[in-house]
């Protein structure tokens, strides 16, 4: 724990989705943040268009989830289909465990404007907007960030003790650093579409990935009355040819739509990029989102893994500075999210590929091969219930694999539970983002846990009674769980990993603490954050 006395304990450069997450998870735990961004307002242009069930779970812990959710759209189908517009692989993905739908679509400068303000809730939170970052220094104990507000000429030093980089892919930062970005850009770039839906059509509520040699396409639904169409630029054409109304209604009009049915809002062109910075830490500076890595769009996780970087790195930091972890935990955020990170980039390509295939026989090929592969229930099973999709596990990291349970290093599901008092709520609203034993069976001393003061609950079957110091497993998921990992006793990070688990009479390993974790401050009133339109 630092002796210096800093203005703030964590300064975030960049506001977007990956930044204001950071400062709504930082702000609910007490912690002193400043939020330094260059533009003053919400980025118009919806970029990314869809998040995930376990997005949502940590939009969930800082208590928006469900405003947000108002502005989404759930359980669409999703449609891979030929020249033709025949289907030849057709997916409703289900749900993994997390209590939100597996995929919704969202409507960026909406999502972005509630989880702003979000961050309204918590006065130890400074935003500054308009403010651009000139340098950034460090020594062994201090993050010193010097910024000047854009409409005036006076700079203005700031002084943290650590430092979280979401300033997008171009990392003005990273760059400072010193820190490679290796990988690829695509040679295809692609221009991007958004509509305002006028009147809608029988596909308006569909994600369809118009597989088509000759021109692919993306056809994406997205909320509050909007659409977006993706195409590749072909060999020959002119961009700025493209960003023309005369050409984009070319494009649509392939599809069918009219100015009838939709108004143009925008268009841009942009490259498709596989990178990872080499480093995602340097002393007290930690990269983060874009910054951090860049994937293709075609899983829709891009936004969503920056997210999971915040949700990652923040407890760790409150832990840190308030004396209760060890400052080398902050070394387990990039070997805890980097490798899931680069297998979701890595699904991203291969379903690229398949979209893309530009040679007519092998795309033939595909559609025939999907179509048959289908038939088979259990490829068809493997696809619907998202077998491809990456777990977010970790193999390394703050964990201890002393006992050789399987289940450390899981997240644990969330189903619903009854509480003590007889509520029913998600599990993550009872573990309320704490250290937490839950057990099956009798509860034993657990002592070096116990002299901690880490909370310990009983799981109980369906059908129990609520009682003190229990939760009852209302859909039978814990227990279960519990039961295939082999596990009596998990003892759960604040993230609702297993940092530790064991059976039987076997006793857990001891807790990572230097001093007791205290209760963390959380602020779960949701705002009534006004919808963005353009």
């Amino acid at each position: 724990m630092s002796t210096e006395q800093h203005d703030y304990d964590v300064i975030i450069v960049g506001y977007g989705p990956v930044g204001v997450t950071a400062a709504n998870l930082l702000g609910g735990m007490g912690v002193r943040v400043a939020v330094i961004e260059r533009d003053a307002s919400i980025y118009p242009r919806a970029r990314a268009i869809s998040t995930d069930e376990e997005t949502m779970r940590i939009w969930q812990a800082i208590g928006l989830a469900e405003r947000l959710k108002q502005d989404m759209l759930a359980g669409r189908p999703i449609d891979f289909v030929d020249a033709r517009g025949r289907s030849f692989l057709s997916l409703a993905p289900a749900a993994r465990g997390n209590g939100h739908p597996p995929q919704l679509f969202i409507y960026q400068p909406a999502t972005e404007q509630v989880l702003r303000d979000g961050v309204g809730r918590y006065p130890n939170v400074k935003v500054l907007l308009g403010h651009d970052c000139e340098l950034v220094e460090q020594d062994d104990e201090t993050v010193t960030v010097t910024t000047r507000d854009l409409t005036e000429s006076t700079p203005r030093t700031l002084r943290g003790a650590y430092l979280i980089a979401a300033d997008g892919g171009s990392s003005p930062i990273r760059t400072r650093l010193g820190i490679g970005f290796d990988g690829r850009t695509y040679h295809d770039r692609w221009i991007v579409i958004d509509t305002k839906v006028k009147r809608g059509w029988d596909t308006v509520d569909r994600l369809r990935f118009h597989c088509d040699p000759a021109r692919p396409a993306v056809d994406c639904p997205t909320p509050l009355g909007h659409h977006r169409w993706e195409f590749p630029v072909l060999p020959g054409e002119d961009e700025q040819d493209l960003i023309s109304h005369d050409y984009i209604w070319r494009l649509l009009r392939r599809y069918g739509r009219t100015p009838d049915e939709v108004e143009i809002l925008r268009a841009v062109v942009y490259s498709h990029h596989v990178r990872f910075a080499s480093r995602w830490r340097v002393g007290r500076i930690f990269l983060a989102g874009d910054a951090a890595h860049a994937m293709p769009p075609w899983i829709g996780e891009g936004m969503s893994s920056g997210v999971r970087d915040a949700g990652n790195l923040c407890w760790k930091l409150a832990g840190v500075l308030r004396g209760e972890l060890p400052a080398d935990v902050l070394d387990t955020y990039e070997v805890e999210r980097k490798p899931h990170v680069r297998e979701m980039t890595a699904q991203a390509v291969r379903f690229g590929r398949i979209i893309t295939e530009r040679r007519p026989g092998l795309a033939a090929l595909r559609n025939v091969a999907f179509r048959v592969l289908m038939r088979v229930p259990a490829f068809r099973a493997y696809m619907q219930e998202a077998g491809w999709f990456p777990a977010n596990s970790y193999r390394k990291g703050l964990l201890d694999r002393t006992g050789g349970n399987r289940a450390v290093g899981e997240q644990l599901p969330q189903p619903w539970v009854h509480t003590g008092d007889g509520d029913r709520v998600r599990l993550d609203d009872v573990l309320a983002g704490r250290w937490t034993l839950l057990h099956t069976g009798p509860a034993r001393s657990w002592p070096a846990w116990a002299a901690s003061g880490i909370s310990c609950l009983q799981v109980t079957p369906a059908g129990s009674a609520p009682a003190p110091g229990t939760i009852v497993d209302d859909a039978d998921v814990l227990i279960p769980w519990m039961r295939r990992h082999h596990a009596t006793v998990l003892a759960l990070r604040p993230d609702v990993v297993v940092y530790a688990a064991a059976t039987g009479d076997a006793d857990l390993p001891r807790p990572p603490f230097v001093t007791a974790p205290r209760t963390p401050v959380r602020e779960q009133t949701s705002p009534s954050a006004a919808t963005t339109t353009p």
